[in-house]
């Protein structure tokens, strides 16, 4: 199912810390959520790394005006406006954060230790934040809230038509079920976005997510989305190759409603 970005977090959180409408200790919990460790490395003004708190302090006293997020994938790099090699950077790690404002962009990096599949507790897992300049320039193809809302439920019947023509399971009401099962069992008690996100931003950012989740039932081998030929495999990847691509348009334009609205959360 799909995840929620580390990126996706330090927006949201961050862009709510800045509005004032959450404390540092709430915005810090939320960003580092199941993370033993998160540093920021390369901030200007400092020499080494520092924790999510300061740092995010530090964002403030430069001057950002919001932050925004980045998907790219290759081929797509969704919401980056370079340089380079930022860009690099969050293309290999397939998502990054803009200081809107200031020209700095941060990109995770993630590393993991302990056993796979072990218990909870012998596994860390650590996020160093890498700071670089950023150029100031409109993000690759972000869409509205209005443009992204339309495209999805567009998306979403077209693709389910196609995908029940070719009967793959994964359009079918069996895993539509287990999806919405799923998603009551993981989101007690959780939040599509941080407090006073305009509700058309939640509301296109739960729309992307299934949609996304649907893209990988779909795509799952075994019972959900079995294809019997190498031509059945190829017409459903075309299918969803745009779908998936709409989700990750809707997911950015969500997380960056704070940017595009100039910095007001209630809209």
């Amino acid at each position: 199912m799909v995840e929620e970005p580390r990126s996706g977090r330090l927006v949201a959180w961050g862009n709510a810390l800045l509005a004032g409408v959450v404390s540092p200790d709430e915005a810090v919990r939320e960003v580092t959520h199941g993370d033993d460790l998160h540093r920021v490395t390369g901030l200007p003004g400092e020499d080494g790394p520092v924790g999510p708190s300061l740092a995010l302090g530090r964002l403030r006293a430069l001057g950002t005006r919001g932050l925004r997020i980045a998907l790219p994938v290759p081929g797509h790099p969704l919401g980056l406006s370079g340089p380079a090699e930022f860009n690099a950077a969050a293309l290999e790690a397939g998502e990054a954060v803009i200081a809107e404002g200031i020209g700095l962009g941060w990109v995770p990096v993630v590393t993991r230790a302990g056993p796979v599949g072990g218990p909870a507790a012998d596994r860390h897992v650590s996020v160093e934040w890498r700071c670089s300049p950023v150029r100031e320039a409109p993000p690759t193809d972000v869409p509205s809230l209005g443009e992204a809302e339309r495209e999805l439920a567009e998306a979403l019947r077209s693709a389910t038509e196609s995908l029940t023509r070719m009967a793959v399971a994964g359009a079918g009401p069996v895993a539509r079920a287990e999806l919405s099962a799923y998603r009551a069992r993981a989101e007690r008690g959780s939040r599509v976005l941080a407090p006073g996100y305009p509700p058309r931003a939640v509301r296109v950012l739960e729309l992307a997510r299934r949609v996304g989740d649907l893209v990988d039932i779909a795509n799952a081998p075994g019972e959900h989305g079995a294809a019997v030929s190498a031509g059945e495999i190829a017409a459903r990847e075309a299918v969803l190759r745009p779908v998936e691509r709409t989700a990750r348009r809707a997911r950015v334009a969500a997380y960056n409603a704070f940017v595009e609205h100039g910095g007001s959360m209630g809209v």
